[in-house]
């Protein structure tokens, strides 16, 4: 997806949410301290005045904990002493959301919606700005450094790029205690703004000048690839679960697409290149080395007043605890960006992040021993790198030349797909225990929220480049809408389901399907179907007739949604 422009400290909404972190980790801090494997301290809470609806049994769990018994369960305090009696039962993410609700802000609930709501909205901040700030400048580095094709980095590398939020979000849940459910209806969700509200909105923009004229071999042509993953994909769902091989050959829709894209390229006018889908412009290099994109403004022209530039310094420091972590660990070569300082610093912590990632997701009866072995491993090749980074590194410019710039390109993006996981990991464990909070299946909020969040980035940018890149900019724009969801649903979606079938290979993996995968793939086709009727039979243009159809489909989708989620249409 194509990720909003601007820097962490130009927006006081990461400063504030960075005061709200420190209230939940040190919240956090003491409600988790307390044991969790004691299944008598249970049935005690029960016995205390905890209402167990029905007649099922269900206070008679496991120390396993089950979070749909906990909806079971009434009151707080009831609740909250099941949690700390009780294996945690959330998806695993840093903080154990639940027990911070129900504990933490026990006697002030709204305050806990507010503040865990605010966390959502930076979780998808952090993640943004991570892909666009450091994953897509190195992915478009190595495009520009080994000299790849525009329209073959264009749906490789730099698709990769605009849809990272939305593939680790997908792999992710997939590696979760989730199943797979939020990512799968996450997925389908995003696809179907895209290619409706984001197109439809794209037309109406173009439409007030009576419309663009598109390109129609690409047009058709991503359509057609959308359609056929989609079908590909729901003779999956009805299937009920795939293989290793089945999932593969699901990845292996786009490597045709790719296949099909450098062919067209190849077989293009010499000096007129073929528009390509995503249409992210390789940055050209200039003496060799690739320019990257900046997310830093410039400084506006003109003395500051200083109460202003007190403000700035003081939402600089506020922000600075959100921009240093990243800013140490990930490589980072970009010429607007380039410090030495920065670069052997994280030539040293990079490894010493690794290590600490790879023995956080070890099992926990490893032994400690083990774990600090791999930890001082990670500190003394830091070290190494460090030195090494020293010496070859001019404080005045970043390294120059393919060899010597490969290796920070490829650094700077292994981290910044660390550090991309790591926020999708918790952005999913937040947003599936949000769902427990509310009594609303998290696959539904996948198909709303989590689409929604990582979908408003493509809705600014590709509008913007519609209204403002002329005839050029709108082809840009509807190519966006329908290649974008192609790379995420087949990519991401395949990658998922592949490394889940991998996992219980020879046995299939079980695909987590339900009514709203299935309503938002039938609405998605019926978009699709819209844009191939209307589109041709008005001459290739696009107008307000195919952005308020497209429209129209996605809130038909939603009111839907809303109706079963209130319980009005079963």
């Amino acid at each position: 997806m194509a990720l909003p422009r601007g820097r962490a400290c130009n927006n006081p909404v990461p400063s504030a949410c960075f005061l709200l972190l420190l209230l939940l980790l040190l919240l956090s801090a003491s409600f988790l301290a307390a044991p969790r494997d004691s299944s008598t301290s249970t049935n005690r809470a029960v016995e205390e005045g905890a209402i167990i609806d029905g007649d099922s049994g269900s206070s008679s769990s496991s120390a396993s904990g089950n979070c749909e018994e906990l909806q079971s369960i009434k009151g707080r305090e009831a609740r909250c002493q099941y949690l700390r009696t009780h294996a945690r039962c959330s998806p695993v993410g840093y903080v154990d959301y639940l027990r911070l609700f129900y504990c933490g802000f026990a006697r002030a609930p709204a305050a806990g919606y507010a503040a865990l709501l605010l966390w959502l909205a930076l979780l998808f901040y952090l993640l943004g700005d991570t892909a666009s700030e450091y994953f897509c400048a190195s992915l478009e580095g190595l495009s520009a450094a080994l000299r790849l094709p525009p329209a073959i980095a264009g749906v490789t590398l730099l698709s990769l790029g605009n849809g990272a939020p939305d593939v680790f979000a997908s792999v992710v849940s997939f590696a979760s205690g989730d199943g797979g459910g939020v990512g799968l209806n996450s997925a389908l969700g995003g696809a179907l703004f895209v290619s409706t509200v984001v197109a439809g909105v794209v037309a109406l923009a173009v439409g007030a000048r009576r419309g663009v004229v598109v390109e129609w071999r690409g047009f058709v042509r991503d359509l057609c690839f959308l359609l056929l993953a989609l079908c590909y994909l729901l003779a999956v769902l009805v299937n009920g679960e795939v293989t290793v091989w089945a999932a593969v050959s699901f990845v292996s829709l786009y490597v045709g697409y790719v296949v099909l894209v450098w062919t067209s390229h190849c077989c293009a006018e010499q000096g007129k290149p073929l528009v390509t889908s995503l249409s992210a412009p390789l940055l050209d290099e200039d003496d060799g080395v690739p320019s990257l994109p900046s997310h830093s403004k410039t400084a506006a022209a003109g003395p500051t007043p200083r109460g202003i530039a007190y403000l700035h310094c003081l939402m600089r420091a506020l922000c600075m605890p959100l921009y240093l972590p990243r800013r140490l660990t990930i490589p980072d070569i970009a010429a607007h960006r380039w410090s030495r300082p920065y670069a052997v610093a994280s030539a040293a912590l990079a490894p010493v992040l690794l290590a600490a990632t790879w023995t956080s997701q070890r099992n926990p009866v490893s032994s400690v021993r083990h774990s600090l072995a791999v930890l001082l491993g990670g500190a003394l090749l830091g070290l190494l790198l460090a030195a090494l980074a020293a010496a070859t590194t001019d404080a005045a410019s970043p390294p120059r030349g393919r060899r010597r710039r490969v290796p920070w390109l490829a650094a700077g993006f292994l981290m910044s797909v660390l550090w991309a996981y790591t926020l999708a990991r918790e952005l999913v464990a937040l947003l599936v225990t949000i769902g427990y909070m509310v009594g609303i299946k998290a696959s539904v909020l996948g198909v709303t929220v989590l689409a929604w969040g990582d979908s408003l980035g493509d809705l600014v940018s590709n509008v913007a480049m519609a209204v403002h890149g002329g005839a050029g900019g709108a082809q840009t724009a509807v190519s966006g809408c329908y290649a974008g969801p192609l790379f995420n649903t087949v990519v991401g979606l395949g990658l998922s389901l592949s490394l889940a079938a991998g996992a219980q290979h020879p046995a299939p993996f079980v695909v987590p399907a339900d009514g709203a995968a299935y309503e938002a793939m039938g609405f998605l086709g019926a978009a699709l179907a819209w844009a191939l009727f209307v589109v041709p039979v008005r001459g290739m243009r696009i107008d307000r007739v195919y952005g308020l159809g497209l429209i129209t489909i996605y809130l038909c989708f939603f009111a839907v949604r809303v109706f079963e989620t209130l319980g009005l249409w079963t």
